[in-house]
Parts: structure tokens; sequence; C-alpha cells
């Protein structure tokens, strides 16, 4: 049961532990490397291979389109806790690279003379050492020439220095120290030299024979007629196998190194093997803020005093001008705001005021009443005054607007067929009667029924 049910203290040192954990992983720095514009496939290649050096703390899988800016990169750094951008770009004829320090700056340029891919480094190799292992902890970082005089120079090996975790002497371990990356700057072409190197310990002090055999690795000893042999000797090894150690990788170990006699105070040789990637770096300047600031450093160009005051001057003004702008902008949203705010007022005051007016006035018409109701009153009383007297149904043409409000009534609902009644005449007679009315009326007007009743 020990292994599904947890212990309070098993919970709250795991939960302790991952919490340092996460402090830690955040307190180091982070990168991205990645391109823009149009760039070949070596380039591209190149990337891949810088992003391993710079492995753990990079975005392995980091993916780039057409439309990302770099803005869109500068987004997404904060969350993320990355610290340092690799940027590379190519032009028809260089390839440059960019290192710019998040959020403020400052920004590097780079042109990239000569580089070599790690497909290639390793095999021009007879024999090299490169397993996933090595890349689960940060590089060790050489910095070899950057003494120089110059601002310059001291702010190159700091932004290089501060690329990777830093690494306290006293509480380091050094098995997780499986690569390095050597960087070494000449003075007189103004060069850097990029290196990345796989480290190997071994101990020293004992014949090959015998590492052979703490190795595990069993020589051919057929040709031996004693033991003694292989250990004094050591003979019939590979080439590969008889490297030369001295003095300048002969180390005294503070610490139990992995690896078969690696013992703490004794020494052992330090073995460096290329994995690639190579670069030959040039600088060429030096900016603040990250693509667009003042320029600090040149190489190509050099202004006088005179030259850079005018330019902080003029950068001044363009400030100052931005900054007039940006508050006569803000001034003219607030008075729009403002105008906007009391149109908004008037207009409601407007509407609660003619609703009061229309409250109190009790003699105000209903505007739904329309003049033709009253009139369509009065035509009812005389049809309904026309059937009482007749004893029938008044034409169509004797009271128009009864037919109007009536058709009008009905195109307010479904059309429905008129049946006629048996009671009714024809039309014929109808017509006939029509006529006879019309003759009847003459020059008077008047009408005469054959009841005998009298209508004008």
């Amino acid at each position: 049961f020990g292994i599904f049910f947890q212990t309070k203290n098993q919970k709250k040192s795991r939960a302790t532990a991952n919490h340092v954990a996460e402090q830690t992983y955040a307190a180091v720095p982070h990168s991205f490397v990645f391109h823009r514009g149009q760039i070949g496939k070596n380039v591209a290649q190149l990337i891949v291979d810088v992003r391993r050096v710079m492995e753990p703390y990079t975005a392995e899988s980091l993916k780039v389109k057409k439309k990302n800016v770099l803005k869109d990169f500068v987004a997404i750094a904060g969350p993320l806790g990355v610290t340092h951008f690799m940027i590379f770009s190519k032009t028809p004829t260089t390839i440059n690279m960019r290192l710019a320090r998040l959020p403020k700056g400052p920004t590097l340029y780079f042109r990239v003379l000569k580089y070599t891919l790690i497909k290639d480094v390793v095999s021009s190799l007879k024999k090299h050492r490169m397993h996933e292992q090595q890349f689960t902890h940060h590089p060790l970082l050489i910095l070899n020439n950057f003494g120089a005089d110059g601002m310059h120079i001291k702010l190159m090996a700091t932004m290089f220095q501060n690329m990777f975790p830093s690494i306290n002497v006293q509480k380091v371990s050094l098995n997780n120290i499986k690569r390095c990356v050597l960087l070494n700057y000449n003075p007189e072409s103004q060069e850097i030299e990029l290196r990345h190197y796989s480290l190997k310990v071994v101990p020293v002090g004992m014949s090959r024979g015998v590492k052979k055999l703490m190795q595990e690795k069993f020589p051919n000893m057929s040709k031996f007629e004693d033991i003694s042999e292989l250990l004094m000797k050591g003979t019939n090894l590979s080439e590969s196998e008889a490297e030369q150690d001295g003095e300048h990788n002969i180390t005294e170990l503070p610490q139990v190194y992995s690896g078969r006699g690696n013992m703490a105070s004794q020494q052992s040789a330090v073995r460096l093997t290329e994995i690639g990637p190579r670069m030959t770096l040039q600088l060429t300047k030096i900016q603040e803020g990250i693509g667009e600031g003042n320029i600090i450093y040149h190489s190509l160009i050099s202004k006088t005093e005179e030259e850079i005051q005018e330019i902080l001057n003029r950068k001044e003004a363009q400030l100052k001008e931005k900054e007039c702008r940006r508050k006569k902008q803000a001034e003219n949203v607030a008075q729009k705001k403002e105008k906007r705010e009391q149109h908004k007022k008037n207009s409601l005051e407007g509407i609660k005021k003619k609703r009061a007016e229309a409250e109190e006035d009790s003699e105000v018409e209903d505007p739904g009443m329309q003049d033709g109701q009253e009139v369509a009153a009065e035509s009812d009383d005389e049809v309904e005054y026309y059937r009482q007297a007749v004893g029938e149904e008044p034409d169509e043409d004797m009271f128009p607007s009864v037919k109007k409000r009536r058709g009008a009534e009905k195109s307010h609902g479904p059309a429905k067929k008129r049946k006629l009644s048996s009671d009714k005449p024809p039309r014929k007679d109808m017509d006939a009667k029509r006529n006879d009315q019309g003759q009847n009326r003459g020059k008077t007007g008047k009408v005469w029924n054959k009841s005998g009743a009298l209508f004008f």
C-alpha cells in the first residue's frame, strides 16, 4: 500500500522540491534562437545547431511564421522568462546575427564570417562522443582574451556570461558538467571563435591496458607471454586510445567523477572532443534597446564629440515633438468624449421634458386617431338608416367612404371569397335597377324608390 498511498510528509517534501525547482529554473537565463527574413537551408540548420548548444534553457521547437514580427516574440518572452534573443538573418552577401538582452537591451550586431554545422564536424572525426545525457545540463562557458581594453570588449564578455547560468564553485557537481563552450577573441583580427566541446575525464598514472580492463573492454592477449606485458606496456591498442596527456589537461579532482578510476584527490586528465557547431563572428555595432536606440559602438563609422552631441540633440527634439503630439491627441480625445457626454445628457433632458409635457396636456389629440375615422362613423350611420328605411343593402357607389374603410380593414386579414346569397337579385337586374335610378334622378338629383320614398 505504500506505493499507492503517500504520507503527509512525503507530499509536503515533494511540493517543496517542486517549488525550489521552479524557482531555480526561473532564475536562470533562457533564450530564443530564431531567424528573420528569408534564409537558406544551411542557415536554418545552423539555427537548429545553435539551439542544441543553448540546451536545456532554450526553446527547442520554436515555430516561426512569416507574419510574425519582433513584437510577437517580445510579448511572449516576458511570461516565459526569456532573457536573450539570438536572431539570424541573411543578405545576398553576408549572414548576420543579433544578440539582444531583454527587456531593455542592449543589442549586439555580429557578422558570421564562417560557420560549420554539427554534421560536418562529426564527420571529420574518427571517434566522436555525443549522447543525449550531455544536453540535460547547461554547458560550461570559457572566455579567452576578453580582458583587452575597450568598452565594447567588456560589454561583449558581460553579454556572453549572462547568456548561460552562473556556476557556484563551492556547490557545483562535476558530474553535471558534460559540455563546454569556448569563446576566443583575437585582438588583431577582432574576430571571435566559437567552439563547442564534449568533456571527458579519464584517470592517469596507469597503463592503457589497466584502463582497458577497468572499462570492461578486454584486449586481445594472444600475443602476450605474460599478463605483465599488458599492464606495463599496453600494446595492441588502437590509435584513438593512445592519446597523449600532459600538464595542460591533467588536474586533481575535488570530487568523485563518473567513470572507472576517477576518484577524489586523484589526478585525472580532462579531454575535449569537438561536437560542433563552429562559428567565426565579428562585432559590427552595439545599439541601445531592442531594434531602436542610440548607437553605442560601430566598427566602421567613428564620430566626433560634436557629431554625437548633434545626434543626441536631434533625437531629443524628436522625442519632445512626439510627446507634444501625444498630448495633443489625448486632449482631442478628451474633448470629443466630453462633447459626446454633453450631447447625450441634452438628449435625455429633451426626452424627459417632452414626456412631461405630453402627460400634463390632457387635451392632446391621440396621434393614432385619423380624420377618416369620424367620417367613417358618420357613413356607418347613413348606411344603417338606409337599411331600416328601404329594407335593402345600399349600392357600393352610394357610400364610397364605407367602401374604402372596409377595403382597408380587409387588407389586414386574408382575402375571402364572397358568396352570393340566393335572395339577392342577379347582376343584370342590379344593373337595370342602377340605370332606372339614374334616369329617375334627372337634373334635380332626386331618387325615387319603388316603395315611394324620396332620397336626395
